[in-house]
């Protein structure tokens, strides 16, 4: 557990350097609607990535595990696409050069470079794919399932210190020391994951199905879909992710609503320094780390599901407030703090819910597939909120459409709580009859 939360908190800081893409795409001039496009890539990419990490890692046995080869391999390549994307501006000067050398007077530097950055992230999130959907699989086959609710607590209180750590100190140097930045950053990270690898132990599993026709390259894909899509349960928990997942959309462009990196003829934006923004959103994690604490013990107690709901339905409101009260800095603050604190209960509470409602003996299968509605509710929202921003040219809109789609969320969530314990009602009739075994209600 100490290995994994060790590793969680430079994860969760390297996962924060995704949030410089955007900024580095407006120094060069990207509108609205290409930095949506560039920010939809690892959605597009994921998509298709995640299905065969979590398969692949599913049926792999080693001497490592089923798990840690997997990040063995995949996190230097990882940290080689956040070095070159450090390197987007020289790069991308460099790349105009030679094309100007070989007669290619079309192009321009900041053109040159806002491609760079788009190959970069493809590098990057293609490796870093396998590597998310690997390190969620590993705590679940290494933590016992009585105090995975504790553990979630702990990852995200560990992780909110991450972002906390980048947000407060090293966001306000991105724009003039980036490539010090995504270096740093890369090598820290880099050294935590090996080190999961070297001391965290898998234990033994069961050997994975036999291989026959039926599971076999093309004739797989029609096996996974059944398997995965075809149980209302499931579609259920995956509903829940597209819906939250939409939400975190629009959040990707609340830097250009606080900062001075707005569009000239766009509605005012609050002027902030993107060091006073970063100082704002690491207080944000800061406060959301006891909420972290408690929730896990709290989920153990008294179920995941009941908190889930409760959480999106208050994030839901806290963004509509936003909306109503956002003026400056200060009030950026408080309902930004406010919305991170209620959200803070569904994601811990929604990491339980999948060792509830996913099969364990194919969970990183299931995992990839309830991903891969996410990064199809990214994919399509990403350029569709950039062009709405465009056509409203009002940053402020930006708490309006996260509000709509946790409010979704929580609809959805509510139809799972509800189905499940009807699964449960039904089960213990069953097992009053000695033909089966009532699940726990969450």
């Amino acid at each position: 557990m100490f290995w994994l939360l060790w590793g969680d908190f430079f994860f969760q800081l390297m996962e924060s350097l995704p949030a410089l893409i955007p900024l580095q795409l407006r120094w060069e001039g990207a509108s609205d609607t290409t930095i949506g496009w560039i920010n939809s890539l690892p959605a597009l990419t994921g998509f298709f990535l995640y299905p065969i990490a979590g398969v692949q890692s599913d049926r792999h046995r080693g001497r490592l595990g089923r798990r840690r080869p997997f990040l063995l391999w995949c996190t230097a390549p990882v940290v080689l696409g956040l070095v070159l994307l450090g390197a987007a501006k020289p790069a991308g000067k460099l790349l105009h050069d030679v094309f100007v050398r070989f007669g290619s007077t079309d192009l321009t530097a900041a053109g040159c470079t806002i491609a760079w950055i788009a190959l970069c992230v493809a590098i990057f999130v293609i490796f870093n794919a396998y590597v998310v959907q690997v390190f969620s699989c590993l705590v679940v086959d290494v933590i016992p399932q009585k105090v995975l609710g504790t553990y979630y607590g702990l990852y995200r209180a560990v992780g909110a210190l991450g972002n906390l750590v980048f947000n407060r100190w090293i966001l306000g140097w991105g724009e003039t020391h980036t490539f010090h930045v995504y270096f740093l950053v890369g090598l820290l990270y880099a050294v935590a994951f090996y080190l999961i690898v070297w001391r965290v132990k898998e234990g033994a599993y069961p050997p994975p199905p036999p291989r026959n026709e039926a599971n076999l390259g093309w004739r797989m894909i029609p096996v996974y879909f059944r398997e995965c899509f075809s149980q209302r349960l499931h579609l259920n928990y995956y509903l829940i992710n597209f819906c939250f997942w939409g939400a975190g959309v629009p959040l990707s462009f609340l830097v250009f609503f606080a900062t001075r990196a707005g569009q000239p003829d766009y509605a005012p934006t609050l002027g902030l320094t993107l060091d006073q923004f970063g100082e704002i959103k690491g207080w944000t994690y800061l406060i959301t780390i006891p909420i972290y604490f408690l929730s896990g013990p709290v989920i153990d107690r008294f179920g995941a599901l009941r908190l889930s709901v409760a959480g999106l339905i208050m994030t839901s409101l806290s963004y509509f407030c936003g909306y109503w009260f956002v003026q400056g800095a200060t009030s950026l603050q408080i309902w930004w703090c406010v919305n991170q604190c209620v959200m803070a209960v569904h994601l811990v509470a929604i990491c339980t819910v999948a060792t509830l409602v996913l099969p364990r003996d194919k969970f990183g299968q299931f995992v990839s597939a309830n991903v891969a509605f996410g990064f199809v509710s990214i994919g399509i929202l990403h350029p569709l909120v950039g062009w709405i921003l465009e056509s409203v040219r009002d940053y402020r809109y930006i708490y309006l459409l996260c509000g709509g789609f946790s409010g979704l969320a929580s609809v959805a969530c509510l139809l799972l709580k509800m189905h499940w314990e009807k699964l449960a009602r039904e089960a213990a009739v069953a097992g009053a009859d000695g033909t089966a075994t009532a699940p726990k209600p969450g």
